[in-house]
């Protein structure tokens, strides 16, 4: 009786193990993504641009733009008490307003004259790590930058990734300080202005850094939650559980319908001009991306962005010489380059109704493009695959990230890291209508 019953208790954990192998070979349990059920704006795409000129405005359709690493940070614009230095931000907005793209101006890094530790060592000089020695300082130069700004800057940033020792020093308590005056200082100068929380960037330690900062309050002078969704040893699709890491916080704190940004995502790209990375600024445990594959990563990380929820995403960097969408020597735009393109003109204006893992790395996001119009977006972050097509697709049109098409003769194709947008035929009733 007990080698009965033991056979048969064999038998079962022997069946359920097969289940459990079956079940993930044939991708059972698939991660499916509802985005927001709204037109993609263009300010979802953003970026950030070292040495923007009216020669080198980027060639790709853009609506936001983080002014990080722009040289207009505290210590730029008022390098001593009664100094202003405005020249380059107004040159920014002269060039932003008529290409329709929002500024977002980080506010940190003090000058040294205004430091709470004059001589630490910062990312930029002496003392910007820090917070600033009186908060005198600090509201003055809020509120400048938001008088002579209304109207036409009204997004804010408190500090950039806050979570790092090495761009803030301070303590949580007088981040809160500069939270609060900031906040206070910018909704006075114009209702309409909007800060984003500061920053953090990274798993553990980060994550939780972000829950302590938003139970002490900072949630109070916030109108958007910030986090830098860096994978920078992972494909895109590791971003996935970052944001979902982010949202169990926002959740259990009952910030879930405040909007969430990545202000800040990128990887280390090969220059395809023979330009050489900025040896100092090179981290060799971060993946270094060929021109095929920085297309592959840039192109799902924007469409997986806004998948899983994010309303902004600002690329880092459009002209960085380690992580740039354009080579360094002249600008021209390398594959990574021409996905964010394309993708862009993928997104921008249409609906995401789903995005959904398939099976074992075979994504698959439809797209809801006009009315009765779909598209899918397809791509396999695990090789190459088959992907076959519903039969009414026969004869519709392939789009690839180089900005190509061809028609599509088969019913399966193959598909590999490079995400292709699936367009079906035109239906005849619609071209009969339309010729009418």
């Amino acid at each position: 009786m007990f080698l009965t019953t033991l056979r048969k208790y064999l038998a079962y954990k022997i069946t359920l193990v097969a289940i459990f192998l079956l079940s993930a070979s044939v991708g059972y349990s698939k991660q499916v993504l509802i985005p927001p059920q709204v037109a993609i704006p263009k300010t979802y795409f953003g970026l950030h641009i070292h040495r923007a000129t009216p020669a080198k405005w980027p060639d790709v359709e853009f609506g936001s733009w983080r002014l990080h690493d722009a040289y207009v940070g505290w210590f730029s614009l008022q390098p001593a008490p009664m100094k202003w230095r405005f020249n380059l931000l107004d040159r920014y907005l002269k060039m932003a307003r008529p290409a329709g793209v929002e500024l977002l101006l980080p506010l940190a890094f003090p000058p040294r004259w205004a430091s709470a530790k004059p001589d630490l060592k910062g990312p930029y000089q002496l003392g910007s790590s820090a917070p600033p020695k009186e908060l005198i300082y600090w509201r003055d130069y809020v509120e400048k930058v938001a008088v002579r700004y209304k109207g036409q800057i009204r997004e804010y940033e408190l500090w950039n990734e806050a979570s790092e020792p090495g761009f803030f020093s301070g303590t949580q308590e007088d981040l809160l300080a500069l939270a609060q005056e900031a906040y206070a200082v910018l909704k006075r100068v114009d209702p309409n202005n909007r800060l984003v929380s500061p920053s953090a960037v990274g798993t553990g330690g980060h994550l939780r850094w972000l829950a302590a900062y938003l139970e002490k309050g900072g949630s109070k002078f916030a109108d958007i939650i910030n986090y830098h969704f860096y994978v920078p040893k992972y494909p895109p699709e590791m971003m996935l559980s970052r944001i979902h890491d982010v949202k169990v916080i926002l959740q259990r704190l009952g910030l879930q319908d405040m909007p969430l940004w990545n202000t800040e995502t990128g990887w280390r790209i090969a220059n395809g001009d023979g330009t050489p990375e900025n040896a100092a600024a090179v981290d060799h445990r971060w993946l270094k991306l060929n021109a095929e594959q920085a297309a592959a990563y840039v192109s799902r990380a924007l469409i997986l962005g806004w998948a899983a929820g994010l309303e902004r995403f600002y690329w880092y960097a459009w002209d960085n010489q380690n992580m740039g969408l354009v080579e360094p020597s002249n600008n021209k735009l390398k594959p990574a380059g021409m996905a964010y393109k394309t993708v862009s003109k993928w997104l921008i204006g249409t609906k995401m109704k789903r995005c959904s893992e398939e099976s074992s790395g075979l994504w698959e996001c439809i797209l809801e493009r006009g009315v009765g119009e779909q598209a899918r977006v397809i791509w396999s972050a695990k090789g190459k695959t088959g992907y076959c097509l519903p039969p009414t697709w026969a004869g519709g049109q392939a789009y690839y990230l180089d900005g190509k098409n061809s028609p599509v003769s088969t019913a399966c194709i193959k598909v590999d890291q490079m995400p292709i947008m699936l367009v079906p035929a035109p239906n005849d009733d619609d071209i009969s209508s339309a010729e009418k």
